[in-house]
């Protein structure tokens, strides 16, 4: 049994039980009995942590260094791994959008004041960003994402939205 800060954490936020439990995909009893000191699986305070914005080890006073203590410990180091990883991917892929988009107008340019293209080829370079970004939107969070998640499941989209509307 663990001296957990989650009712702090909680009333610091203005919050209760039942939102909560909502926000971070758990039963009030289960937030009742985290807030008595009993123990709770990792997945459930891994949740807990990410709706009140705060690391697992953060939600208690003290671990006790059993094997529960360390692997509360240790989940820590493994979200942010994992979070690091996932950026990474994320990064790569925005660079590689850019990337080719700068290639792609710098191409254009040149073709058109050169006479190798129509003059209304100039059209493509706002083409190519609008259609572009709107694909590789909906390839992101129809592809990319669902399996960054599955592969880092303690990472999150940094575009995406914190349990209380901040991004």
């Amino acid at each position: 049994m663990n001296e957990t800060r989650v009712t702090d954490l909680r009333t610091q936020r203005g919050w209760t039980q039942e939102r909560l439990a909502k926000t971070s995909g758990i039963t009030v009893r289960t937030v009742q009995r985290l807030e008595a000191g009993n123990d709770a699986s990792l997945d459930t305070l891994t949740r807990v942590a990410k709706a009140l914005e705060v690391q697992v080890r953060d939600l208690f006073t003290t671990v006790d260094e059993s094997d529960y203590g360390r692997a509360v410990t240790g989940l820590d180091a493994r979200a942010a791994r994992q979070q690091e990883r996932r950026d990474t991917i994320t990064d790569g892929l925005e660079a590689l959008y850019y990337g080719i988009g700068a290639l792609f107008t710098i191409a254009v340019i040149v073709g058109v004041a050169s006479d190798a293209f129509h003059n209304l080829a100039i059209f493509l370079i706002p083409a190519y960003w609008i259609a572009g970004w709107l694909l590789s939107l909906f390839l992101f969070l129809v592809i990319v994402s669902p399996r960054l998640y599955r592969r880092y499941p303690l990472s999150r989209d940094r575009k995406q939205p914190t349990s209380d509307a901040r991004t």
